[in-house]
C-alpha cells in the first residue's frame, strides 16, 4: 500500500473531496485523522473508512483558528507518533458567477482571505513536525491555471496559494519536506443536489477538457494518495494538473 504507517491530517474532511481523499489515504494504508466543523459529518466518513478496515480518527477543528489548528496538529504528532501528511479542503466561501466589476468587496476578498488564512496555518502546524522529521509531504487544492470569467476572488485565491505553495517548497525542501498542488478544473460531483444550472455547468466543465470528461472525486483521491506517497518523492513545487485537460477560451 501507497501509504502504509503514514499518518496524514484532511482538514475539510466532512466535505465531499475532504471525505474522497481521506478514503482513498486510509484505503492506502495511512492512518487518516479527519478534521472539521462538523462531528456529524466527520463521523459518519470515519464510519465508512473503519468498515473498510482502515484507521481514522476524528476532531472538531476550526481550521481558521489559529490555536485549534497548533493545538491539533501537535496532538496528532504526540499520540500517533508523527505528522507525515497534511492536506487543507477546507471551502472557502466563494461566489461564482458574478463579473468582477459588479462583485462586491465582501464577496471578492472573503475566499482571498480564508484560503490564505487557513492554508498557512495548517501548513506552518505541519512543516514545524516536519522539519524535526525530515519529511513530510503538504498538499494543496487548485483550481484552473489560466484565468476563467466569473470565478470572483475564487481565481486570486488559487494565485495566493500557488505562491504560498513555492515558498512552502523552497523553505522546507532541505528538510525533506514537499509541497505539492492538486489542479483541478472543477468536478461536477461537488454540484449540491438540485443546484441551479447543475447540468449547464457540467456540460461548461466537460466541453472545455480533451477527454471530454472531468475528473471525478475517485480521480482527486488516486492522485492525492500517489502525490503523497514516496512513489512521488521526486515531485514538489509544481502542480499536478488533473483537469483532464482543460482548455481555457
Amino acid at each position: 500500500m501507497l501509504l502504509e504507517g503514514k499518518n496524514a491530517v484532511v482538514y475539510g474532511a466532512g466535505g465531499a473531496v475532504g471525505a474522497s481523499v481521506a478514503r482513498a489515504f486510509a484505503r492506502e494504508g495511512a492512518r487518516v485523522h479527519l478534521a472539521g466543523r462538523t462531528p456529524e459529518t466527520l463521523d459518519a466518513v470515519a464510519k465508512d473508512i473503519r468498515a473498510a478496515g482502515g484507521l481514522a480518527e476524528t476532531a472538531c477543528v476550526d481550521a481558521l483558528d489559529e490555536s485549534a489548528v497548533d493545538e491539533h496538529a501537535d496532538a496528532v504528532a504526540a499520540e500517533a507518533g508523527s505528522l507525515d501528511i497534511s492536506f487543507n479542503l477546507i471551502s472557502h466561501g466563494d461566489v461564482q458567477g458574478v463579473p468582477l466589476a459588479e462583485m462586491s468587496l465582501e464577496d471578492f476578498e472573503r475566499p482571498v482571505l480564508t484560503a490564505v488564512r487557513t492554508m498557512f496555518l495548517t501548513s506552518r502546524a505541519a512543516a514545524r513536525h516536519m522539519i524535526r522529521q525530515r519529511s513530510g509531504v503538504i498538499l494543496l487544492f487548485g483550481g484552473y491555471g489560466d484565468p476563467v470569467p466569473r470565478l470572483g476572488g475564487l481565481q486570486v485565491a488559487f494565485g495566493a496559494l500557488e505562491s504560498l505553495r513555492r515558498s512552502l517548497a523552497c523553505e522546507l525542501g532541505p528538510y525533506g519536506v514537499r509541497a505539492i498542488t492538486l489542479q483541478t478544473g472543477g468536478i461536477p460531483e461537488t454540484l449540491p443536489e438540485g443546484f441551479p444550472a447543475a447540468q449547464a455547468i457540467t456540460d461548461d466543465i466537460v466541453g472545455r477538457t480533451m477527454l471530454g470528461r472531468a475528473a471525478s472525486l475517485e480521480d482527486v483521491g488516486n492522485v492525492a494518495a500517489f502525490a503523497a506517497s514516496d512513489r512521488a518523492r521526486a515531485v514538489t513545487a509544481s502542480a499536478i494538473n488533473i483537469t483532464c485537460g482543460s482548455v481555457v477560451g
